[in-house]
């Protein structure tokens, strides 16, 4: 596996993989890869003859007063974990690299799909995602993009921007990786102490229980919601950003009675550390 820094040599390496008819799959990471990510490299690496693992800390994405300067950068293990998995390419730039100009170009999906969840509370994020995996899907000239169902909303608005830019690629979206106890996998779960690991429990037990009851004929969309919210609120560390039910496809807001793909979807602080959680309720 080789490690890339900058755009040229990348761009070398794809045109080598495209004169020899390969298929190109891309992982875009920020890094600090866990088994999440791995599980997503797996899948490229099974599903195309050349796999492209991005490493790079998109400062576009993270506002004013999020954690961009302390979030965990393993560029060493990285790339183990990369090559182990059946990466070719480990792209790891610099801003600079990834943002030459002084006055930038900007990607921006517009409409509820990016003001809702986490468009709420973090408004330039999802301009800062769509602009830097623009950048990515060109560079690589992937036929397909690996990302986790963790990251739903960030899905639904790529899945967005692919269909509305007429990019010739798929989007591929793979199952939620946890940890034993139950926990989605995250980077910023290095940031918890055990008290609040062990607090953050409530998230995956309370969407379990949530997409249980669906299973068993609970349809009614508040009904599911305040089951989750309540279990939520009985763990004293947690401090809640949102519950919420959406629609799938373009996550506008839930109907009554949940009859066609919803998502329900939480974000909840633990101390300082915020996570995300989801499941598919259909």
């Amino acid at each position: 596996m080789k490690l890339v820094r900058t755009v040229a040599e990348l761009k070398d390496l794809v045109k080598e993989a495209k004169k020899a008819g390969k298929s190109i799959g891309l992982v875009p990471t920020m890094g600090a890869l866990h088994e999440g990510h791995a599980s997503l490299i797996a899948a490229a690496s099974s599903e195309n003859d050349f796999v492209i693992v991005s490493d790079f800390v998109n400062p576009t994405q993270f506002g004013e007063g999020e954690d961009l300067d302390a979030y965990p950068r393993t560029l060493e293990k990285d790339v183990e974990l990369a090559a182990a998995k059946g990466a070719d390419v480990l792209f790891a730039p610099s801003a600079r690299e990834m943002y030459p100009s002084k006055d930038m170009t900007w990607v921006e999906v517009t409409g509820d799909i990016t003001r809702v969840l986490c468009g709420k509370t973090r408004p330039i994020h999802f301009r800062g995602v769509a602009t830097v995996c623009t950048k990515l899907f060109n560079l690589s000239e992937c036929d397909r993009a690996y990302f986790g169902q963790k990251d739903a909303q960030q899905v639904q608005v790529l899945k967005r921007l692919v269909k509305d830019l007429f990019i010739p690629l798929k989007i591929r979206v793979m199952p939620i990786v946890r940890e034993a106890d139950g926990l989605a996998k995250s980077s910023r779960n290095t940031y918890l102490s055990p008290g609040e690991k062990k607090a953050a429990l409530v998230l995956s037990r309370s969407l379990s229980e949530a997409k249980k009851a669906f299973e068993a004929g609970e349809k009614d969309s508040a009904v599911l919601r305040k089951l989750v919210e309540d279990k939520i609120k009985g763990e004293p560390m947690a401090v809640i950003d949102y519950v919420e039910i959406r629609r799938l496809e373009d996550l506008g807001e839930a109907k009554t009675t949940v009859d066609e793909p919803h998502l329900l979807a939480v974000a909840v602080k633990f101390g300082t550390t915020r996570l995300i959680d989801n499941v598919v309720l259909a």
